[in-house]
C-alpha cells in the first residue's frame, strides 16, 4: 500500500468519527515526520510506503493515513526530549533567544492558554542549552513532549 496523501487528522474529527473502526497505529518518532517519502509498519505489522505529493504539510500526530470500511490507520508521535522555557520577563525572555539563536537550535511558543499554563518556549533537550539556562538562572524544565510540530534542522548561510 502506497499513502500519497494524509486523509484527516483525528483530532479534528469528532470523537465518534473513527467509532468502531479497528485502528492500527505508525508509531514515528518527531525526526520522520518531516520526511516525505519512506516505509513504515503499523503496530499489526502491516507494511506502508508513504510517498506524500508536494506540496504536502510534515505529518503529525493524529494524521489519517489510510481508511476503508473496517481500518483506519492513524500516525502516532512519540514523545520528545525538550526543555520547556519560562522566562519571568520579556528582557529574560530576549536575552534566551538572542542566546539560542546564535545557536541556530529552532524553538516552538507557546501562549498562556497552552496546555503548557504559562507563556513558554520549547527547544529540543541539549545539554549545553540546559547547562546555559542553569547558568542563567531562567525557569525551565525537561520533560517528554509529543510537539505539535516538528523540530526541523536549521539551515542557516553567513
Amino acid at each position: 500500500m502506497i499513502i500519497e496523501n494524509v486523509i484527516a487528522n483525528r483530532h479534528d474529527l469528532p470523537e465518534t468519527a473513527l467509532a468502531g473502526l479497528h485502528e492500527e497505529k505508525v508509531v514515528l518518532p518527531s525526526s520522520q515526520l518531516v520526511k516525505r517519502v519512506q516505509r513504515v509498519t503499523t503496530d499489526h505489522g502491516r507494511d506502508i510506503g508513504i510517498r506524500l505529493t508536494a506540496p504536502a504539510a510534515d505529518l503529525r500526530d493524529g494524521d489519517i493515513l489510510f481508511r476503508d470500511e473496517s481500518t483506519v490507520v492513524v500516525v502516532s508521535v512519540l514523545p520528545s526530549d525538550v526543555l520547556v522555557i519560562a522566562p519571568r520577563s520579556i528582557r529574560e525572555m530576549g536575552v534566551v533567544a538572542h542566546s539560542l539563536g546564535n545557536r541556530h537550535l529552532q524553538a516552538q511558543f507557546f501562549d498562556a492558554g497552552s496546555e503548557y499554563g504559562p507563556e513558554v518556549m520549547v527547544v529540543q533537550y541539549d545539554h549545553t542549552v540546559e547547562d546555559y539556562l542553569r547558568h542563567m538562572q531562567v525557569p525551565y524544565s525537561r520533560q517528554e513532549r509529543v510537539m505539535p510540530v516538528p523540530f526541523r534542522h536549521a539551515e542557516h548561510t553567513h
